[in-house]
């Protein structure tokens, strides 16, 4: 475990940190770190099959942490590869779709996106209105996606769709569309302010004919895209301890450095407080998140716990990135220090793969066993 987060570690600061603030401000994503990414072993890394790492789920959460203290960009591109494409594709995939797919998406020859969220549905995906319709053996695709990571870079999608199967979530099935289909296209979404170093793209199916073994065989309703999801969160709970042990390492080291009054600014009590309420905070998301981890490699990790630590971590990120942001002064808000950039990026982080909101009823309804969410 420590040797994988060493190497990751090794790579940010070789390879990312060196350019993602200059990636960050013209909008761009770093596709040149694929190589070194896929070379890492992050892609994949947990699938236990043969030429994959196999690794344990704390070895991998600590790459992903590592990743995200470089820029959540980054661990979003290798969240999205590993966990809502290719472990859907695992788990739910034909032999001949993970024969065609599964290799490629390693290495990083091919990279993938995942379309669950649409225009009208984010915290409500069952009301989704993308439609799959059987037209012989072959399935027609319609609709769109949105706020979809990867989207106008991706070889394949990963989509999700409404069919006439059965009534309701359960008729959601899952397709694995390969993006020079005719009728595929995909747009990248302007004017971002958070995310700049990521691709964020709508999906739009146009009469995408489909032959019958684009369908993933074994995923069927609602709970299959849920379960992708929850392996997501899972990393973005060790990610925001990156993103937060960044803007805490750049406040420490700027408070002792910095001498106003005759003094380093670390000296000052108030000063001192926030430095301390951030070192606890990210000391004890770490603990959690270590706890997972062994959690998940007993097979014992629910979906509620995973959702404890996705909204309590990115919190405690944001908070750390302001507190930092604030020690650091007018500096704090230039892209020569990494606190508001990631306070930036922190904003979607705390926003995507269910939001704050959500994973708050989440608790709620396991606290009380009463459905806090809306709905008949």
């Amino acid at each position: 475990e420590r040797q994988a987060r060493e190497a990751a570690a090794r790579l940010v600061d070789r390879e990312v940190l060196p350019i993602i603030a200059e990636h960050f401000d013209r909008g761009t994503f770093p596709r040149e770190l694929i190589p070194s990414l896929a070379d890492l072993g992050v892609f994949g890394a947990t699938l236990h099959r043969e030429g994959f790492p196999g690794l344990g789920h704390v070895a991998h959460g600590l790459i992903l942490q590592e990743l995200e203290r470089g820029d959540s960009a980054i661990r979003s591109c290798a969240s999205v590869q590993s966990s809502l494409v290719m472990w859907p594709l695992a788990e739910f995939g034909s032999d001949e779709q993970q024969a065609r797919w599964l290799g490629p998406l390693q290495r990083g020859e091919s990279l993938g996106c995942f379309g669950l969220t649409e225009s009208g549905s984010g915290s409500d995906p069952a009301s989704m209105r993308t439609r799959a319709v059987k037209d012989g053996d072959d399935w027609i695709l319609d609709g769109g996606k949105l706020w979809i990571t990867n989207g106008t870079i991706a070889d394949v999608a990963i989509v999700w769709a409404r069919t006439d199967e059965e009534p309701g979530a359960k008729g959601i099935r899952g397709f694995v569309v390969d993006t020079k289909t005719r009728g595929f296209s995909a747009h990248d979404i302007p004017r971002k302010m958070s995310l700049r170093a990521s691709v964020t793209s709508e999906l739009v199916f146009d009469g995408v004919r489909l032959p019958a073994s684009a369908l993933l065989p074994k995923a069927r309703g609602l709970g299959a895209p849920l379960a992708c999801l929850n392996q997501a969160r899972f990393g973005i709970a060790w990610g925001a301890v990156g993103a937060a042990t960044a803007c805490y390492a750049a406040a420490r080291d700027y408070a002792k450095a910095r001498v106003q009054f005759g003094k380093p600014i670390g000296a000052f009590q108030l000063v001192q407080a926030k430095l301390a309420k951030m070192f606890t905070d990210i000391g004890l998301a770490q603990l959690a998140c270590i706890q997972l981890g062994r959690l998940k490699e007993t097979g014992t990790l629910t979906a509620t716990q995973v959702s404890l630590a996705k909204r309590n971590n990115v919190a405690i990120a944001l908070d750390a990135a302001r507190a930092a942001r604030d020690v650091l002064g007018a500096n704090g808000i230039t892209l020569d220090y990494p606190p508001m950039r990631h306070l930036m990026n922190l904003e979607t982080v705390r926003t995507y793969e269910g939001t704050h909101d959500v994973h708050t009823l989440v608790l709620g309804r396991h606290i009380t066993g009463l459905d806090g969410f809306g709905g008949a």
